[in-house]
Protein backbone atom coordinates (compact mmCIF):
# COMPACT_ATOMS: atom_id res chain seq x y z
CA UNK A 1 0.00 0.00 0.00
CA UNK A 2 1.34 3.42 -1.01
CA UNK A 3 1.41 6.41 1.29
CA UNK A 4 2.16 10.00 0.34
CA UNK A 5 3.74 12.60 2.61
CA UNK A 6 3.87 16.24 1.58
CA UNK A 7 5.17 19.49 3.06
CA UNK A 8 6.12 23.05 2.17
CA UNK A 9 9.53 21.71 1.16
CA UNK A 10 11.18 18.38 0.49
CA UNK A 11 15.00 18.45 0.71
CA UNK A 12 16.25 15.37 -1.17
CA UNK A 13 19.97 16.22 -0.55
CA UNK A 14 20.83 14.52 -3.85
CA UNK A 15 18.98 17.10 -5.88
CA UNK A 16 17.57 20.59 -5.48
CA UNK A 17 14.93 21.48 -2.85
CA UNK A 18 11.36 20.86 -3.98
CA UNK A 19 8.82 23.49 -3.00
CA UNK A 20 5.42 22.06 -2.06
CA UNK A 21 7.06 18.66 -2.36
CA UNK A 22 5.81 15.14 -1.80
CA UNK A 23 7.30 11.69 -1.21
CA UNK A 24 5.57 8.44 -2.17
CA UNK A 25 6.44 5.45 0.02
CA UNK A 26 5.89 1.86 -1.05
CA UNK A 27 7.01 -1.25 0.82
CA UNK A 28 9.19 0.73 3.19
CA UNK A 29 11.11 2.40 0.36
CA UNK A 30 10.88 5.69 -1.49
CA UNK A 31 8.96 5.12 -4.70
CA UNK A 32 8.68 8.64 -6.14
CA UNK A 33 9.70 12.18 -5.24
CA UNK A 34 8.13 15.28 -6.77
CA UNK A 35 5.60 18.02 -6.15
CA UNK A 36 2.32 17.56 -4.31
CA UNK A 37 0.58 18.78 -7.43
CA UNK A 38 2.06 15.85 -9.37
CA UNK A 39 1.85 13.15 -6.71
CA UNK A 40 -1.03 14.25 -4.48
CA UNK A 41 -0.85 15.80 -1.05
CA UNK A 42 -1.52 12.68 1.01
CA UNK A 43 -0.62 13.39 4.63
CA UNK A 44 0.14 17.10 4.47
CA UNK A 45 2.47 18.84 6.94
CA UNK A 46 1.97 22.61 7.07
CA UNK A 47 4.89 25.00 7.70
CA UNK A 48 7.18 21.98 7.56
CA UNK A 49 10.12 20.41 5.76
CA UNK A 50 10.69 16.74 4.95
CA UNK A 51 14.37 15.81 5.14
CA UNK A 52 16.21 12.49 5.10
CA UNK A 53 16.35 11.02 8.59
CA UNK A 54 19.45 12.24 10.39
CA UNK A 55 22.29 9.75 10.68
CA UNK A 56 24.21 9.92 13.96
CA UNK A 57 27.61 8.39 13.21
CA UNK A 58 28.81 8.18 16.80
CA UNK A 59 26.65 7.69 19.87
CA UNK A 60 26.61 5.83 23.19
CA UNK A 61 22.95 5.20 24.04
CA UNK A 62 23.92 3.48 27.27
CA UNK A 63 25.19 6.79 28.67
CA UNK A 64 21.98 8.73 28.03
CA UNK A 65 21.66 9.75 31.71
CA UNK A 66 25.33 10.52 32.35
CA UNK A 67 24.89 14.26 31.85
CA UNK A 68 27.13 16.39 34.07
CA UNK A 69 29.14 13.49 35.51
CA UNK A 70 32.60 14.91 36.16
CA UNK A 71 32.05 18.08 34.17
CA UNK A 72 35.06 20.39 34.31
CA UNK A 73 37.53 17.89 35.79
CA UNK A 74 41.10 18.94 35.19
CA UNK A 75 42.05 16.22 32.74
CA UNK A 76 40.41 13.66 30.49
CA UNK A 77 41.99 10.78 32.45
CA UNK A 78 40.33 11.91 35.71
CA UNK A 79 37.04 12.08 33.88
CA UNK A 80 37.45 8.55 32.50
CA UNK A 81 38.25 7.15 35.95
CA UNK A 82 35.08 8.65 37.42
CA UNK A 83 32.96 7.06 34.69
CA UNK A 84 34.58 3.66 35.18
CA UNK A 85 33.52 3.79 38.82
CA UNK A 86 29.99 5.01 38.09
CA UNK A 87 29.02 2.48 35.45
CA UNK A 88 30.29 -0.42 37.60
CA UNK A 89 27.37 0.28 39.99
CA UNK A 90 24.59 -0.85 37.63
CA UNK A 91 23.71 -4.01 35.72
CA UNK A 92 22.09 -5.26 32.51
CA UNK A 93 18.52 -4.16 33.19
CA UNK A 94 19.67 -0.64 34.02
CA UNK A 95 21.76 -0.49 30.85
CA UNK A 96 18.70 -1.47 28.81
CA UNK A 97 16.52 1.13 30.53
CA UNK A 98 19.08 3.85 29.84
CA UNK A 99 19.57 2.74 26.23
CA UNK A 100 15.82 2.79 25.58
CA UNK A 101 15.72 6.36 26.85
CA UNK A 102 18.63 7.29 24.59
CA UNK A 103 17.05 5.64 21.55
CA UNK A 104 13.80 7.52 22.17
CA UNK A 105 15.67 10.80 22.47
CA UNK A 106 17.42 10.16 19.16
CA UNK A 107 14.14 9.41 17.36
CA UNK A 108 12.58 12.52 18.89
CA UNK A 109 15.50 14.53 17.49
CA UNK A 110 14.86 13.26 13.96
CA UNK A 111 17.60 10.63 13.99
CA UNK A 112 16.73 7.44 12.11
CA UNK A 113 20.13 5.70 12.08
CA UNK A 114 22.97 5.52 14.60
CA UNK A 115 26.46 4.11 14.80
CA UNK A 116 26.55 3.22 18.49
CA UNK A 117 29.51 2.06 20.57
CA UNK A 118 27.99 -0.23 23.16
CA UNK A 119 29.70 -1.44 26.32
CA UNK A 120 27.03 -3.98 27.28
CA UNK A 121 25.05 -4.69 24.09
CA UNK A 122 21.93 -3.05 25.55
CA UNK A 123 21.88 -0.53 22.70
CA UNK A 124 20.98 -3.32 20.26
CA UNK A 125 17.99 -4.32 22.36
CA UNK A 126 16.79 -0.73 22.64
CA UNK A 127 17.11 -0.07 18.90
CA UNK A 128 15.29 -3.28 18.02
CA UNK A 129 12.43 -2.43 20.37
CA UNK A 130 12.00 1.20 19.32
CA UNK A 131 12.61 0.77 15.58
CA UNK A 132 15.84 2.75 15.25
CA UNK A 133 18.22 1.67 12.48
CA UNK A 134 21.65 0.97 13.94
CA UNK A 135 25.10 -0.45 13.67
CA UNK A 136 25.90 -1.46 17.25
CA UNK A 137 29.65 -1.71 17.73
CA UNK A 138 30.28 -3.92 20.77
CA UNK A 139 33.22 -2.54 22.72
CA UNK A 140 36.39 -4.42 23.62
CA UNK A 141 39.38 -3.26 25.64
CA UNK A 142 42.87 -4.27 26.68
CA UNK A 143 45.84 -6.25 25.45
CA UNK A 144 44.62 -9.77 26.25
CA UNK A 145 43.15 -10.93 22.94
CA UNK A 146 41.42 -14.16 24.08
CA UNK A 147 39.88 -12.42 27.08
CA UNK A 148 38.64 -9.50 24.97
CA UNK A 149 37.15 -11.77 22.30
CA UNK A 150 35.47 -13.85 24.99
CA UNK A 151 33.90 -10.63 26.33
CA UNK A 152 32.80 -9.70 22.80
CA UNK A 153 31.20 -13.11 22.23
CA UNK A 154 29.42 -12.95 25.58
CA UNK A 155 27.79 -9.58 24.98
CA UNK A 156 26.98 -10.46 21.36
CA UNK A 157 25.23 -13.62 22.50
CA UNK A 158 23.30 -11.68 25.15
CA UNK A 159 21.95 -9.29 22.52
CA UNK A 160 21.74 -11.81 19.67
CA UNK A 161 17.95 -11.73 19.30
CA UNK A 162 18.08 -7.97 18.68
CA UNK A 163 20.27 -8.18 15.58
CA UNK A 164 18.60 -8.08 12.16
CA UNK A 165 18.89 -6.40 8.78
CA UNK A 166 17.99 -3.13 10.51
CA UNK A 167 20.16 -3.55 13.63
CA UNK A 168 23.52 -4.95 12.59
CA UNK A 169 26.39 -6.02 14.83
CA UNK A 170 29.82 -4.45 14.72
CA UNK A 171 32.88 -4.36 16.94
CA UNK A 172 34.59 -1.42 18.63
CA UNK A 173 38.21 -1.86 19.65
CA UNK A 174 38.03 1.16 21.88
CA UNK A 175 41.11 3.30 21.12
CA UNK A 176 44.87 3.00 20.49
CA UNK A 177 45.56 3.86 24.13
CA UNK A 178 43.19 1.19 25.50
CA UNK A 179 43.53 -1.60 22.92
CA UNK A 180 46.66 -3.41 21.71
CA UNK A 181 47.57 -3.69 18.05
CA UNK A 182 47.01 -7.45 18.30
CA UNK A 183 43.44 -6.90 19.49
CA UNK A 184 42.79 -4.43 16.66
CA UNK A 185 43.97 -7.09 14.22
CA UNK A 186 41.82 -9.77 15.84
CA UNK A 187 38.78 -7.48 15.59
CA UNK A 188 39.47 -6.87 11.90
CA UNK A 189 39.49 -10.62 11.32
CA UNK A 190 35.90 -10.86 12.59
CA UNK A 191 34.72 -9.36 9.29
CA UNK A 192 32.35 -6.92 10.98
CA UNK A 193 31.95 -3.13 10.77
CA UNK A 194 34.49 -1.47 13.06
CA UNK A 195 34.37 1.75 15.09
CA UNK A 196 37.14 3.23 17.22
CA UNK A 197 38.17 6.50 18.89
CA UNK A 198 41.27 8.18 17.45
CA UNK A 199 43.32 11.33 18.10
CA UNK A 200 40.79 12.98 20.37
CA UNK A 201 43.09 15.18 22.43
CA UNK A 202 46.63 16.49 22.83
CA UNK A 203 46.95 14.47 26.06
CA UNK A 204 46.13 11.30 24.13
CA UNK A 205 48.72 12.15 21.49
CA UNK A 206 51.40 12.80 24.13
CA UNK A 207 50.73 9.41 25.71
CA UNK A 208 50.58 7.22 22.59
CA UNK A 209 53.63 8.92 21.04
CA UNK A 210 55.96 9.20 24.04
CA UNK A 211 54.21 7.84 27.13
CA UNK A 212 54.23 11.37 28.52
CA UNK A 213 51.73 13.93 29.78
CA UNK A 214 48.81 13.71 32.22
CA UNK A 215 47.86 10.22 31.08
CA UNK A 216 51.20 8.69 32.08
CA UNK A 217 49.90 8.36 35.64
CA UNK A 218 47.09 6.07 34.47
CA UNK A 219 49.14 3.30 32.89
CA UNK A 220 47.19 0.64 34.79
CA UNK A 221 44.12 1.61 32.73
CA UNK A 222 45.93 1.87 29.40
CA UNK A 223 48.01 -0.24 27.03
CA UNK A 224 51.66 0.55 26.42
CA UNK A 225 52.36 3.55 24.15
CA UNK A 226 52.76 2.57 20.50
CA UNK A 227 55.22 5.33 19.63
CA UNK A 228 53.04 6.60 16.80
CA UNK A 229 49.65 8.22 16.38
CA UNK A 230 46.48 6.19 16.25
CA UNK A 231 45.81 7.02 12.61
CA UNK A 232 49.33 6.07 11.52
CA UNK A 233 49.27 2.87 13.56
CA UNK A 234 46.02 1.72 11.94
CA UNK A 235 47.14 2.80 8.46
CA UNK A 236 50.50 1.04 8.74
CA UNK A 237 48.76 -2.24 9.55
CA UNK A 238 45.97 -1.85 6.95
CA UNK A 239 43.32 -1.44 9.62
CA UNK A 240 41.55 1.51 7.99
CA UNK A 241 38.93 1.31 5.24
CA UNK A 242 35.30 1.81 4.27
CA UNK A 243 34.13 -0.62 6.94
CA UNK A 244 35.84 1.46 9.68
CA UNK A 245 34.59 4.60 11.47
CA UNK A 246 37.02 6.67 13.53
CA UNK A 247 35.53 9.14 16.00
CA UNK A 248 36.88 12.61 16.78
CA UNK A 249 40.18 13.08 14.80
CA UNK A 250 40.84 16.41 16.51
CA UNK A 251 44.65 16.13 16.57
CA UNK A 252 45.50 14.98 13.03
CA UNK A 253 47.97 16.45 10.56
CA UNK A 254 47.72 16.73 6.78
CA UNK A 255 49.37 13.36 6.19
CA UNK A 256 46.95 11.63 8.52
CA UNK A 257 44.00 13.37 6.89
CA UNK A 258 45.27 12.00 3.58
CA UNK A 259 45.42 8.49 5.04
CA UNK A 260 41.82 8.69 6.21
CA UNK A 261 40.63 10.04 2.86
CA UNK A 262 42.58 7.63 0.64
CA UNK A 263 41.34 4.55 2.54
CA UNK A 264 37.70 5.67 2.51
CA UNK A 265 37.57 5.50 6.30
CA UNK A 266 34.51 7.09 7.91
CA UNK A 267 35.15 10.00 10.27
CA UNK A 268 32.63 10.85 12.99
CA UNK A 269 32.83 14.59 13.72
CA UNK A 270 31.60 15.37 17.26
CA UNK A 271 32.13 19.10 17.86
CA UNK A 272 30.14 19.50 21.08
CA UNK A 273 31.94 16.64 22.82
CA UNK A 274 35.31 17.89 21.60
CA UNK A 275 34.53 21.35 22.96
CA UNK A 276 33.01 20.22 26.27
CA UNK A 277 36.06 18.13 27.14
CA UNK A 278 38.49 20.84 26.06
CA UNK A 279 39.92 18.64 23.31
CA UNK A 280 39.82 21.30 20.59
CA UNK A 281 38.20 21.76 17.19
CA UNK A 282 38.63 19.08 14.54
CA UNK A 283 39.86 20.17 11.08
CA UNK A 284 36.53 19.65 9.33
CA UNK A 285 37.27 21.87 6.32
CA UNK A 286 40.58 20.10 5.73
CA UNK A 287 38.97 16.66 6.00
CA UNK A 288 36.26 17.64 3.53
CA UNK A 289 38.76 19.20 1.13
CA UNK A 290 40.77 15.96 1.13
CA UNK A 291 37.66 13.96 0.27
CA UNK A 292 37.29 12.16 3.60
CA UNK A 293 33.96 10.47 4.30
CA UNK A 294 32.87 12.71 7.19
CA UNK A 295 29.64 12.41 9.16
CA UNK A 296 28.19 14.01 12.27
CA UNK A 297 27.98 12.35 15.69
CA UNK A 298 26.59 13.50 19.01
CA UNK A 299 28.81 11.25 21.13
CA UNK A 300 26.88 10.93 24.42
CA UNK A 301 25.50 13.05 27.25
CA UNK A 302 28.54 11.95 29.23
CA UNK A 303 30.49 14.57 27.28
CA UNK A 304 28.14 16.44 24.93
CA UNK A 305 25.09 17.78 26.78
CA UNK A 306 22.49 15.68 24.95
CA UNK A 307 21.45 13.71 21.87
CA UNK A 308 19.96 16.93 20.42
CA UNK A 309 21.00 16.58 16.79
CA UNK A 310 20.01 20.12 15.89
CA UNK A 311 22.39 21.50 18.51
CA UNK A 312 25.09 19.27 17.04
CA UNK A 313 24.35 20.58 13.55
CA UNK A 314 24.66 24.18 14.71
CA UNK A 315 27.94 23.33 16.43
CA UNK A 316 29.23 21.78 13.22
CA UNK A 317 28.62 25.05 11.39
CA UNK A 318 29.81 27.42 14.11
CA UNK A 319 33.03 25.60 15.01
CA UNK A 320 33.96 25.22 11.33
CA UNK A 321 33.46 28.93 10.73
CA UNK A 322 35.29 29.89 13.91
CA UNK A 323 38.30 27.67 13.09
CA UNK A 324 38.54 28.97 9.51
CA UNK A 325 37.52 32.53 10.45
CA UNK A 326 35.28 32.49 7.38
CA UNK A 327 31.46 32.36 7.33
CA UNK A 328 31.42 30.70 3.90
CA UNK A 329 33.59 27.72 4.89
CA UNK A 330 30.46 25.66 5.62
CA UNK A 331 26.91 26.52 4.60
CA UNK A 332 23.75 25.27 6.28
CA UNK A 333 22.98 23.12 3.24
CA UNK A 334 26.46 21.54 3.42
CA UNK A 335 26.01 20.84 7.13
CA UNK A 336 22.65 19.20 6.43
CA UNK A 337 24.30 17.01 3.81
CA UNK A 338 27.00 16.02 6.30
CA UNK A 339 24.32 14.99 8.81
CA UNK A 340 22.42 12.84 6.31
CA UNK A 341 24.18 11.56 3.19
CA UNK A 342 27.66 12.32 4.56
CA UNK A 343 26.97 10.38 7.74
CA UNK A 344 25.48 7.53 5.73
CA UNK A 345 28.68 7.40 3.66
CA UNK A 346 30.77 7.36 6.84
CA UNK A 347 28.83 4.29 8.00
CA UNK A 348 29.02 2.79 4.48
CA UNK A 349 25.22 2.81 4.26
CA UNK A 350 24.74 5.46 1.57
CA UNK A 351 23.37 2.97 -0.95
CA UNK A 352 20.36 2.53 1.35
CA UNK A 353 19.85 5.75 3.33
CA UNK A 354 20.89 9.40 3.60
CA UNK A 355 18.93 11.02 0.80
CA UNK A 356 15.39 11.12 -0.56
CA UNK A 357 15.70 9.32 -3.88
CA UNK A 358 13.65 6.45 -5.33
CA UNK A 359 14.79 3.04 -4.21
CA UNK A 360 16.29 4.07 -0.88
CA UNK A 361 14.82 3.23 2.50
CA UNK A 362 12.00 5.56 3.52
CA UNK A 363 13.86 6.99 6.51
CA UNK A 364 12.43 10.49 6.81
CA UNK A 365 12.11 13.31 9.32
CA UNK A 366 9.41 15.99 9.30
CA UNK A 367 10.44 19.27 10.93
CA UNK A 368 7.93 22.03 11.60
CA UNK A 369 9.14 25.63 11.61
CA UNK A 370 5.74 27.00 12.72
CA UNK A 371 6.20 29.86 15.15
CA UNK A 372 9.91 30.19 14.38
CA UNK A 373 11.71 33.24 13.03
CA UNK A 374 12.47 31.34 9.81
CA UNK A 375 9.00 31.75 8.29
CA UNK A 376 8.12 32.95 5.68
CA UNK A 377 10.73 30.75 4.00
CA UNK A 378 13.91 32.05 2.46
CA UNK A 379 16.28 29.07 2.71
CA UNK A 380 14.68 25.83 3.98
CA UNK A 381 18.07 24.20 4.73
CA UNK A 382 19.10 27.14 6.90
CA UNK A 383 15.68 27.04 8.58
CA UNK A 384 16.19 23.39 9.55
CA UNK A 385 19.79 23.80 10.73
CA UNK A 386 19.40 27.06 12.64
CA UNK A 387 15.70 26.90 13.57
CA UNK A 388 15.17 23.20 14.16
CA UNK A 389 14.88 21.53 17.55
CA UNK A 390 13.58 18.22 18.94
CA UNK A 391 10.32 19.88 19.94
CA UNK A 392 9.85 20.91 16.29
CA UNK A 393 10.13 17.32 15.03
CA UNK A 394 6.62 16.26 14.01
CA UNK A 395 7.41 12.70 12.94
CA UNK A 396 10.33 10.35 12.34
CA UNK A 397 9.90 7.46 9.88
CA UNK A 398 12.11 4.36 9.56
CA UNK A 399 11.34 2.08 6.62
CA UNK A 400 8.21 4.16 6.08
CA UNK A 401 6.88 3.40 9.56
CA UNK A 402 6.33 6.25 12.03
CA UNK A 403 8.75 5.37 14.84
CA UNK A 404 8.17 8.70 16.56
CA UNK A 405 5.26 11.12 16.39
CA UNK A 406 5.20 14.22 18.55
CA UNK A 407 3.57 13.39 21.86
CA UNK A 408 3.53 9.67 21.07
CA UNK A 409 6.10 8.22 23.47
CA UNK A 410 5.31 7.20 27.02
CA UNK A 411 8.03 9.57 28.21
CA UNK A 412 7.06 9.23 31.86
CA UNK A 413 7.83 5.50 31.88
CA UNK A 414 11.02 5.83 29.83
CA UNK A 415 12.29 8.68 31.97
CA UNK A 416 11.45 7.11 35.30
CA UNK A 417 13.30 3.88 34.49
CA UNK A 418 16.37 5.73 33.21
CA UNK A 419 16.51 8.06 36.19
CA UNK A 420 16.38 5.13 38.60
CA UNK A 421 19.55 3.87 36.94
CA UNK A 422 21.20 7.29 37.18
CA UNK A 423 20.31 7.47 40.87
CA UNK A 424 21.98 4.09 41.43
CA UNK A 425 25.19 5.35 39.80
CA UNK A 426 25.29 8.38 42.07
CA UNK A 427 25.05 6.33 45.27
CA UNK A 428 28.55 5.39 46.49
CA UNK A 429 29.24 1.78 47.52
CA UNK A 430 28.43 0.79 51.08
CA UNK A 431 31.13 1.33 53.69
CA UNK A 432 33.67 -1.46 53.60
CA UNK A 433 32.73 -2.60 50.09
CA UNK A 434 35.57 -3.12 47.65
CA UNK A 435 35.87 -0.33 45.08
CA UNK A 436 35.20 -1.24 41.45
CA UNK A 437 38.32 -2.47 39.70
CA UNK A 438 39.24 -0.31 36.73
CA UNK A 439 40.52 -2.08 33.68
CA UNK A 440 39.48 -4.48 30.96
CA UNK A 441 36.49 -5.91 32.81
CA UNK A 442 34.91 -2.49 33.19
CA UNK A 443 36.51 -0.50 30.39
CA UNK A 444 38.46 2.72 30.72
CA UNK A 445 35.92 4.97 29.07
CA UNK A 446 32.27 5.82 29.49
CA UNK A 447 31.53 7.49 26.17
Amino acid sequence: MNQVLSADWVLPIEGPPIERGAVVIEGGRIATVGTAEELGAGVQYEDSVIVPGFVNTHSHLEYAVYGGFGDGLGDFAEWITLHVQRKARIGWEEYVDIARFGAAQCLASGVTTIGDCSYSGAAAVACAELGLRATVYLEVFGADVPRALEHFARIRDRAQDAFSDRVRAGVSPHAPYSVSLELYQACAELGLPVATHVSESASEAAYVLRGEGPWSGYRDLLVAPSGTTGTRLLAQHELLGRHVVVAHCVVVDDEEIGMLASTGTGVAHCPRSNAALGCGVAPLAELRAAGARVGVGTDSPASAPSFDFFEELRSVVLTARARAQRPDVLTAAEALELATLGSARALDLDAEIGSIVPGKRADLTVVSLAGSSYLPWEDPAAAVVFGGAPDRVVATFVDGEPRYEKGGFEWHELTAAALRARRAMLVPPAAGAAPPRAGAAVGPRAR
